[in-house]
C-alpha cells in the first residue's frame, strides 16, 4: 500500500505551544535537565510546576480533535452499523462544522484508514500482545487511525500519538488511551515501507505479498489477477491496479446535456474531464456548494458510468421514434438521468424500474430536472418485465447488482465487508435480469449489460450463460461502442466483444459493458 499526502493538512498538529525547557522532536530529555541532579546526581527538590515532554501520557491533551474525531465516527458507523463512509462522511463534517482545511483532512484520514485496514491490522498484530479481534473495536478503530497518521500522512508523529491518545481519553476512557500510546509508539519506529518488507519477509506467494502490500483481500487480489487475464491484459499490471485502487480518487462531474454547464465548475478550479463529454474533474472540497448540484444538472457520476451509458444511447438500433428506453436497475438514478437528457432531442421516454420504494424516490429525484412528461418511475422486481412487456424497449440497460469490485477505490470499507459467497449468492439475480432485459427489448433493439466488477463471474460468464440459448441476439463490439463516445481518442478497452474500463489505464471505476443486438 503506497503512502498517500494529508491534503494539504498534513501538517497540522493540534499540539498546544511549547512552554521553555519542554523538548522538542519525540518525547527526549528536556533541555536543562542535567541541572537537575546536586554534585552527588541525586536528583533535587525542582519546586514550582512540574516540566513534562511531549511524550509525558499525563501532559497528552485531554480533547478530541474536531477532524480526528470525524474520522473515528465514520469508522465506528461503518464497522458498527455497516454504514457506507461516503454517506456517514459529508453529514459528520456538517456536524462538527469543519472548515474546508480540516474537512480534507479528516477525509483523507477517513479513506486511508479504511484503504490501508489490511495492512495495519498486520502491523498492529506485530504490536499488540493480544489478538486484535479480543481489542475493544473501538480501540482498534482508533489504532487504525493513528497508523494512518504515523505511516501514510505528513503527521508529525509527536502529533499522531498526542492527538490519537486524546481522541481515545475523549470519547472512549482513560484507561484505553494507555495501550493506544504504547501500541502507537511501537509503530512509530518503522515507516510504512519498513513494516511492509518485515511483513512480507520469508514469503513466496505473490498473491499474499500483494494482499499485504496493497491492503486488499486474498482472494480480491487473486480475483484481479485473473481479470486480468481473461480482460487480454498483462497479469504484470496487478500491482498498479492494487495501487490504483488505494489512490483518493477525484470527484468525477457531468452536466447533464442540455441542461447543466460546467462553466461555473472549471472557474472554480475543476478540470475538463478526459474522456467523456461534459464531464470534469473536481478536488475543491464540498460538492454540495457547486452550482448546479442542488437543481442536479450537475451529477457526480464515474466517468466510466458516464461512458457506458452513452456507448448504449449512440449505439445504432432498428426502430422507430420516438424510441422507448428501459433502465432495469435505475436507482439510485445517476445513469438514468444521463440517458434520459440524452435522448430529449429525439423524443426519447425512459421508463426506470426500481424494486424499493426509497431507492425509487431517489430516482425520481435524479429525474427532476428533466420533463415529466420523458419519463416513468416503476417500482417492481425488474425479473418481471421481460414477461410483462416482452419486445417493448428499442434500449435497455441492464447495470446489474454486483459486488462492486470495480469501485473499492470510492467505498474502501466494501473490500472487508464482500465475501467469494457473494459471487454465487448474486450470480442467480444477475441473470435472471439479463434474460429479463433480452426478453423486453425488441427486434432490432440493443441490451446493454454493465456491472461495476471485473470479476469474470459477474461479467462474461453471466452474458456466455444467457446467450447460450439465445441464437436471435448478436454481440455488438463493445470496444468499440465506448471508443465512439470518448473523447480521449481510443480507450483499449475491449478484449473479444466485452470492453472493460479500469481505475489504473482509465482513471475510472472498473466497469464492464457487453452490447447485445436483438435480431429478429
Amino acid at each position: 500500500m503506497t503512502g498517500s499526502a494529508g491534503s494539504g493538512s498534513g501538517s497540522r498538529d493540534g499540539n498546544r505551544p511549547r512552554r521553555a525547557g519542554e523538548a522538542g522532536g519525540t518525547g527526549g530529555p528536556a533541555q536543562g535537565a542535567h541541572r537537575r541532579r546536586d554534585d552527588q546526581g541525586r536528583e533535587r527538590n525542582r519546586g514550582g510546576q512540574r516540566q513534562f515532554s511531549d511524550a509525558a501520557p499525563s501532559q497528552r491533551t485531554r480533547r478530541a480533535d474536531p477532524a480526528r474525531l470525524v474520522a473515528f465516527e465514520v469508522l465506528r458507523a461503518v464497522a458498527a452499523d455497516d454504514a457506507y463512509a461516503n454517506l456517514v462522511l459529508p453529514a459528520s463534517i456538517r456536524k462538527h462544522r469543519l472548515d474546508r482545511r480540516d474537512a480534507g483532512f479528516a477525509t483523507e484520514l477517513t479513506y486511508g484508514a479504511l484503504r490501508g485496514q489490511g495492512t495495519y491490522d498486520a502491523v498492529l498484530a506485530r504490536c499488540v500482545d493480544r489478538p486484535l479481534g479480543k481489542l475493544d473495536p473501538a480501540v482498534l478503530d482508533a489504532l487504525r487511525i493513528g497508523v494512518h497518521q504515523l505511516l501514510a500522512m505528513r503527521v508529525p508523529a509527536h502529533a499522531a500519538l498526542d492527538q490519537t491518545v486524546g481522541l481515545v481519553r475523549a470519547v472512549i476512557g482513560a484507561g484505553p488511551s494507555s495501550l493506544v500510546n504504547a501500541v502507537l509508539r511501537k509503530v512509530s519506529a518503522r515507516d510504512l515501507q519498513g513494516w511492509v518488507d518485515d511483513l512480507v519477509t520469508g514469503l513466496t506467494d505473490p498473491v499474499t505479498i500483494a494482499s499485504l502490500t496493497h491492503s486488499h483481500p486474498e482472494w480480491i487480489v487473486r480475483a484481479f489477477r485473473q481479470a486480468l487475464v481473461a480482460h487480454g491484459r498483462d497479469v504484470a499490471e496487478l500491482d498498479s491496479l492494487l495501487a490504483a485502487d488505494n489512490a483518493a480518487p477525484l470527484v468525477h462531474l457531468v452536466a447533464l446535456p442540455g441542461l447543466g454547464t460546467l462553466e461555473e465548475v472549471l472557474d472554480d478550479g475543476a478540470e475538463p474531464g478526459r474522456l467523456a463529454p461534459d464531464s470534469a474533474y473536481y478536488a475543491g472540497g464540498d460538492i454540495s456548494r457547486l452550482p448546479g448540484i442542488g437543481t442536479g444538472t450537475l451529477r457526480v457520476q464515474d466517468s466510466g458510468s458516464q461512458l457506458v451509458a452513452r456507448a448504449l444511447a449512440a449505439v445504432e438500433v432498428d426502430s422507430t421514434e420516438p424510441e422507448r428506453w428501459l433502465d432495469l436497475c435505475a436507482g439510485p438514478g445517476g445513469k438514468t438521468a444521463l440517458l434520459s437528457a440524452l435522448g430529449q432531442d429525439t423524443g426519447v421516454h425512459v421508463v426506470a424500474n426500481e424494486p424499493i420504494e426509497h431507492r425509487a424516490q431517489l430516482v425520481r429525484q435524479a429525474l427532476r430536472p428533466l420533463p415529466e412528461e420523458s419519463w416513468t418511475v416503476r417500482v417492481g422486481d425488474g425479473r418481471d418485465v421481460g414477461a410483462e412487456e416482452p419486445g417493448s424497449y428499442d434500449r435497455v440497460l441492464v447495470d446489474a447488482p454486483c459486488t462492486g469490485l470495480g469501485a473499492l477505490r470510492r467505498r474502501p470499507e466494501s473490500r472487508w465487508r464482500r465475501r467469494p459467497a457473494d459471487l454465487v449468492d448474486l450470480a442467480p439475480l444477475q441473470r435472471e435480469l439479463l434474460t429479463s432485459a433480452l426478453d423486453a427489448v425488441a427486434p432490432g433493439g440493443v441490451v446493454a449489460y454493465v456491472t461495476c466488477s471485473p470479476h469474470h463471474a459477474e461479467t462474461d460468464a453471466v452474458v456466455d450463460d444467457c446467450l447460450r440459448k439465445r441464437p436471435e441476439f448478436e454481440r455488438l463490439d463493445a470496444g468499440a461502442a465506448l471508443d465512439a463516445v470518448s473523447i480521449g481518442g481510443p480507450l483499449q478497452a475491449g478484449h473479444g466483444m466485452s470492453a472493460q474500463l479500469w481505475p489504473h489505464v482509465h482513471g475510472t471505476d472498473a466497469m464492464y459493458l457487453a452490447l447485445l443486438r436483438r435480431t429478429r
